[in-house]
């Protein structure tokens, strides 16, 4: 484990000169460049909002602003944007590689940490421009906002380590590359993001406390629209579930890696 942390350090430079050149060869011949990492995901909760807002907006208490739906709304698909590039990512992410990976000796490790900032950065740029939306609706959050710094990293780590995982499994077994994208899918509208969590009845809810980004969802609702720090216990226990995952990912990582080349 200790060699993973060292050859991260060791090859950091080779780290953020990758994050950046991919920043900019992303958007190098874009007239909105990085506004589209903006716009997709703001367009997806307009079109959320046009058709859901007034079935919905109701069913929101202690919000009060008339673009209550539009807010919960924008802080779910924060939380989600964020976890789902980083699996799509991380899936495909040494299939995409191979051909680098037979050529180049260097620490595979530092791959899925070049995707992690990348999508990191991607979310920073989002979460700043949904601040500014915000505060145009006349919805500005307070001091809780600062609770997004320990969220984001509980988030990225599960994210990262289920991304790790499955994007290990999908080099030996590509279905798994076919499967996920259903999955996350599915997942998806078990996650309230488009919809509250008190319009779903008491038995399902106690299915959908399983769903591990249940609590960070509401976590970023908490913060983002109601003003209110989220649970401790529940954000404690998804910690616990993606450092596992993530510990997890790089037991498979460190085991699979010399077969990877073989595969791809």
């Amino acid at each position: 484990m200790l060699t993973f942390f060292y050859s991260i350090w060791a090859y950091r430079g080779f780290i953020f000169s990758s994050i950046r050149n991919e920043f900019v060869a992303r958007f190098a011949r874009s007239k909105l460049g990085g506004l589209w990492m903006v716009i997709n995901p703001l367009a997806q909760v307009g079109i959320y909002a046009i058709i859901l807002s007034n079935v919905l907006a109701a069913k929101l208490p202690g919000i009060d602003n008339p673009y209550a739906y539009a807010l919960y709304l924008t802080a779910g698909i924060t939380a989600w944007s964020l976890f789902t590039e980083i699996i799509g990512r991380c899936l495909t992410l040494f299939i995409d590689n191979g051909n680098l990976m037979k050529k180049i000796r260097f620490p595979r490790i530092t791959m899925p940490v070049i995707v992690a900032g990348s999508c990191l950065l991607n979310y920073t740029l989002l979460l700043a421009a949904v601040l500014v939306v915000f505060a145009l609706l006349g919805h500005v959050p307070g001091p809780e906002v600062l609770w997004l710094i320990p969220l984001t990293m509980v988030n990225a780590s599960l994210a990262l380590g289920a991304g790790l995982i499955l994007g290990t499994f999908n080099v030996f077994v590509r279905d798994v590359g076919q499967i996920t994208p259903i999955i996350l899918q599915a997942l998806f509208w078990f996650t309230p993001i488009v919809y509250p969590i008190e319009i779903v009845p008491d038995t399902l809810q106690g299915i959908l406390a399983y769903n591990p980004m249940l609590p960070i969802v509401s976590a970023y609702h908490n913060v983002l629209v109601y003003g209110t720090p989220p649970p401790i216990q529940s954000i404690v226990i998804t910690m616990g579930v993606a450092v596992t995952l993530l510990l997890l990912s790089l037991f498979m990582f460190r085991r699979a890696a010399p077969e990877m080349v073989d595969a791809l």
